[in-house]
């Protein structure tokens, strides 16, 4: 004799499966899936409807998830967002190659809003390292490689990086860098140096401007995981004769949004 299911609730979208357990697993996951869609959270009402749950059902479930720490409440309106270990193990599961991937799709993004090339890199010692990249509609194509190294001290992607040092590793950098003048612009002054990565640490921005290519003009902002760690530095770059200081301000609001969007999807949540 086999033993059939008896006292399902409501046709909720996730009782795709009769046996008890798995059917609580299975709402389990489409409670998880509704409230990461719910940028501004969501209430138990809009949460219930949403997974076709009575609220009580509801409300038991996404209170064992609370209680674990997977789906959080805010205290001033009740709302339900995903809690931090998700996107832990979220970002623990991101390895190296899955982070250049990851990157390409915003590096893309970039260049297409902006017609300028984009590109992201990596800390690489006391440089940074190109892993993904991607032409904008312009005539003017960069001619960098996935994987060519760039100084720090002298490139927008690189100053963005030292701006996330620790005061002390700063200054060890500021002693060992090479300064070498790669164009007329090039910064060769650790004070003037130090002095503008100050500036980036306050305005979250830094640029390139004809310092490491004389025909070169550039951005960049950081990006930033769960941990709130800088993973890597995301920007655009153009030809100094066409990208002008103006249009390349004119360029920071697309640059910074694309940033945020893939912090958010390594899990970074800004303070608010």
């Amino acid at each position: 004799m086999t033993n059939s299911p008896t006292n399902i609730p409501d046709g909720a979208k996730a009782d795709k499966l009769a046996k008890p357990g798995i059917q609580s697993i299975a709402r389990a996951f489409a409670i998880l899936e509704v409230i990461a869609e719910s940028r501004d959270g969501i209430s138990l009402a809009e949460l219930s409807k949403a997974v076709e749950l009575h609220n009580s059902t509801a409300f038991h479930l996404v209170k064992t998830m609370t209680q674990l720490g997977y789906v959080r409440q805010d205290p001033s309106n009740k709302n339900y967002f995903l809690g931090r270990p998700l996107y832990q193990l979220a970002a623990a599961s991101r390895g190296d190659e899955q982070l250049e991937e990851l990157s390409k799709e915003f590096v893309a993004q970039l260049a297409e809003r902006t017609g300028e090339t984009a590109h992201f890199a990596v800390p690489a010692r006391d440089n940074v390292m190109i892993v993904s990249k991607f032409d904008g509609s312009s005539a003017f194509k960069l001619s960098e490689r996935l994987g060519e190294v760039r100084p720090c001290y002298c490139t927008a992607i690189g100053k963005m990086y030292l701006s996330t040092l620790s005061d002390s590793d700063l200054e060890g950098y500021l002693k060992r860098a090479s300064y070498e003048a790669c164009a007329p612009n090039t910064i060769t002054d650790p004070d003037r140096l130090r002095e503008e990565i100050m500036t980036i640490r306050k305005e979250g921005i830094s640029f390139d401007d004809a310092e490491y290519h004389p025909e070169l003009r550039c951005a960049a902002v950081p990006v930033y995981d769960i941990k709130n760690n800088f993973v890597g530095a995301i920007g655009i770059s153009g030809a100094v004769w066409r990208l002008s200081l103006s249009a390349l301000q004119n360029k920071v609001p697309i640059l910074h949004e694309i940033s945020r969007q893939m912090s958010l999807e390594l899990g970074h949540r800004p303070a608010k």
